[in-house]
């Protein structure tokens, strides 16, 4: 069976139980190793029965006394950190792409800047929005905001560069002056390319407030491995990375729904 073939829900019904025979492959092959007590590695990497219970054992809490938080209220955080600062990144870059389009001496003078700073880490931000924010939410998401918004903005450009001109040709001998030609034919051309864009940087963007977190911050994901590592506990750590990563994929999965749900009329 070709699977190029499989369209619509038969495909994704494929790829779905392909990717989940594969996990529970992992997990069963890791619970096998976990069970040799010859192996030292279990002790560093414990096997997921191990870690598992750690959530039932803590009645679903991380952390110590008036500090410790709920597992869900760790998830939620880090989800509103990265996904506002994404938000504020993805309207910016909109708007800033869109203005410097308007003149090629804006582009001349301000996309090499862009380049510039766009290539630098979201983490390598850490240390500036410490000393500029202290430790607070504002921090993670002005990390997350550095980390993509220069790369949207140059992907603003190139995408309305990259509009054909006979659309707008077309737009205009229909009747449309500049300002319609700007909002039924430009704008909804930019803005599916540049949502691709800002899913593809969504690993980068969490991968920065994580950091974020583990500087100092008291919830957060981020904050559940930092206490695990204070607490020299493995099985803390691990559960922290599991739920990162679990996490992080159901978000991805989240934007690729959204990218084809409301941008459907990108090829």
């Amino acid at each position: 069976m070709d699977i190029k073939q499989l369209t619509g829900w038969k495909r994704t019904f494929v790829s779905g139980l392909c990717g989940l025979s594969a996990i529970l492959l992992l997990i069963g092959l890791w619970e096998w190793i976990g069970s040799i007590p010859q192996i030292p590695l279990t002790q560093v990497l414990p096997p997921p029965s191990k870690f598992l219970p750690v959530l039932l054992e803590n009645d679903f809490k991380i952390g110590l006394g008036s500090q410790s938080a709920s597992i869900y209220q760790s998830v939620a955080v880090t989800l509103l950190r990265v996904l506002l600062g994404m938000v504020v990144a993805f309207t910016g870059s909109i708007v800033c792409g869109l203005l410097i389009s308007l003149s090629k001496w804006s582009e001349l003078f301000i996309l090499p800047v862009l380049g510039l700073i766009a290539p630098i880490a979201p983490i390598a931000w850490v240390p500036l929005a410490l000393v500029i924010f202290g430790v607070s939410n504002l921090t993670a998401v002005f990390i997350v905001f550095m980390g993509v918004f220069f790369t949207l903005t140059i992907a603003t450009v190139a995408e309305i560069e990259r509009i054909p001109e006979n659309l707008l040709m077309t737009a205009k001998n229909l009747g449309g002056n500049d300002f319609r030609c700007w909002q039924m034919v430009i704008v909804p051309a930019v803005i599916p390319g540049v949502f691709t864009l800002l899913r593809l940087n969504f690993i980068a963007a969490w991968m920065a407030v994580l950091a974020a977190e583990m500087t100092g911050l008291r919830d957060g994901l981020g904050a559940v491995v930092m206490t695990g590592r204070n607490l020299f506990n493995s099985n803390l750590i691990l559960l922290g990375i599991c739920i990162i990563g679990i996490t992080g994929f159901a978000i991805d999965r989240l934007l690729l729904w959204l990218q084809k749900k409301f941008f459907w009329w990108q090829v």
